[in-house]
C-alpha cells in the first residue's frame, strides 16, 4: 500500500508524516509526501525533530504532487490545518482520501524550547495516527469501511 501525505509546502507536517509512517510500517507499506505549493526544501527543525526521535531523514525532500503522476498512491492523506483557514491541496484520482489536520508547528511563536515542543507534539500525534492506521485489519475492510476508519483516525 502506498500512502501519500500532502500539505501545502511539503516542508513540515507532510514530511514528518512520511518519515514516521515509513519508520513504523512493515514491508508492503510505503509513504511519500508532496505539497501543492512546495517550498523546495524541508525545514531544518523538521529534520532535527526526526533525528532526535531516531527516525531516518534519508531521501526526504520537498516536492509537488506531480512527482507521483506515474506512480499514484492508494491512499492520500492531507495534513494541513483547516482551522487555520489554510487551503488544503486536493489530489484528483482513484486514491482513497482522508484528512488528518494538524496545526503547523512552524507557525508557533516563542523561544526555542516552545517551538521544539510544538514539533515534538506534532510528531507524537502523527505517531499515534500512523500506529492506528497500521493496526487496521485491511483485508477485512471494504473501501467504505476503510475510509471511515481513516476519517476516525484523523480525529485522534
Amino acid at each position: 500500500m502506498r500512502v501519500l501525505f500532502m500539505c501545502t509546502a511539503n516542508s513540515c507536517r507532510s514530511i514528518l508524516s512520511e518519515a514516521m509512517f515509513n519508520h513504523l510500517s512493515p514491508d508492503g507499506f510505503e509513504a511519500v509526501s508532496a505539497g501543492s505549493f512546495p517550498k523546495g526544501q524541508v525545514l531544518p527543525r523538521s529534520l532535527a525533530t526526526l533525528e532526535q526521535a531516531g527516525i531516518s531523514i534519508e531521501g526526504l525532500s520537498s516536492k509537488g504532487n506531480d512527482a507521483f503522476e506515474t506512480s499514484p498512491p492508494d491512499v492520500v492523506i492531507t495534513v494541513c490545518d483547516k482551522a487555520a483557514g489554510e487551503a488544503c491541496p486536493v489530489y484528483f484520482g482513484p486514491a482513497l482520501k482522508a484528512h488528518w489536520g494538524l496545526e503547523d508547528p512552524s507557525d508557533v511563536q516563542g523561544n526555542d524550547a516552545e517551538v521544539d515542543a510544538a514539533f515534538r507534539g506534532a510528531l507524537a500525534r502523527i505517531e499515534l495516527r500512523c500506529r492506528a492506521f497500521l493496526a487496521l485489519p485491511f483485508e477485512q475492510l471494504s473501501r467504505d469501511e476503510l475510509k471511515r476508519e481513516l476519517d476516525n483516525i484523523g480525529t485522534m
